[in-house]
């Protein structure tokens, strides 16, 4: 299996994808800036590599109590701007 997928990706395929993804990039960066231009904005500046991608960092869980305690406060919230509506 190791074997199999080294072969692949040292195959000229991938090296093709590359290519064909590297062309793709060009002519999108002078279609937006051909549409920018007619509409009268200036050309703009992409970078040439891709942006390193950024580690997420981890959503919090909350716990139940303070689930609840969230609904009640947005129910709270709901029901004062209701009554302030009505005056």
């Amino acid at each position: 299996m190791k074997e199999f997928l080294q072969r692949v990706l040292n195959s000229g395929y991938v090296g093709l994808l590359e290519g064909e993804l590297t062309r793709l990039r060009a002519e999108n960066r002078a279609l937006t800036n051909s549409l920018l231009g007619t509409a009268g904005f200036p050309p703009v500046e992409f970078p040439q590599e891709a942006p390193n991608p950024v580690p997420l960092s981890r959503v919090r869980r909350r716990s139940w109590p303070q689930m609840q305690a969230r609904r009640e406060s947005d129910a709270a919230h709901s029901v004062e701007a209701a009554a302030s509506l009505n005056r």
